[in-house]
């Protein structure tokens, strides 16, 4: 069906939405550290009593995440170069320039999220006074992104088809190792891991949708 990935697109948008405003009503109760309400208090606060806290999971998608921002540099870095080299934004990459979109959707949720505070972690962290804003969680939204597009990039930028499908397999075990570890260690609500996958999924089938676009215009 034409245009599919970007109904899929605009689908989980829509549902992303819709979810993000049924945590805000259904089911709140002041369950979070300092009486802060969660929505869907029941659900949650059976998932954080089945997980527990496991703050060593913490740890590990930390590093990750500074890995997965080390990798969506080294594509920026690419369409800088690119830029400077031909002098001209319109002569970048196409691809090169919808991820640039794509990274800036992110971080324009991910301030969003910061100012209207959804939900706040389950857990006041080491070293902090306060418990922090934790829905969407941004990492889960992160790696679902950046890991996500460029296992649809590899194709464009990697010849060899070993290496793309190592590449891709790498990429989505680290999805999975972010995701699961994040929910694994108790710092958030499981509706913050499912508003991630959401927004995620919203904005990377959009970009899937965009490349083949690009693609269909190439040939």
């Amino acid at each position: 069906m034409k245009n599919i990935k970007r109904k899929l697109g605009a689908a989980f948008a829509v549902l992303a939405v819709l979810f993000t405003a049924a945590v805000r009503t259904v089911d709140v109760s002041a369950i979070g550290p300092e009486g802060t309400a969660v929505g869907f208090s029941h659900v949650n606060q059976a998932a954080a009593y089945a997980v527990g806290v496991h703050l060593q999971w913490y740890a590990v998608t930390q590093v990750i995440g500074m890995q997965v921002l080390l990798l969506a540099a080294v594509f920026a870095l690419a369409g800088l170069v690119q830029l400077v080299r031909r002098r001209s934004l319109w002569k970048v990459d196409p691809e090169l320039l919808a991820l640039a979109c794509l990274y800036g959707a992110v971080f324009v949720i991910y301030v969003l999220f910061e100012v209207v505070i959804i939900n706040y972690r389950p857990i006041i962290m080491p070293g902090e006074l306060h418990p922090e804003a934790s829905f969407p969680s941004s990492h889960t939204m992160l790696a679902c992104v950046i890991l996500g597009s460029a296992m649809l990039l590899v194709k464009r930028y990697i010849p060899a088809r070993r290496t793309r499908l190592v590449l891709r397999i790498l990429c989505g075990v680290l999805m999975a190792v972010v995701v699961l570890g994040r929910l694994y260690s108790g710092v958030h609500w499981l509706t913050d891991i499912c508003g991630g996958i959401l927004y995620g999924a919203a904005l990377l089938f959009l970009f899937a949708g965009a490349l083949d676009g690009i693609a269909a215009r190439k040939s």
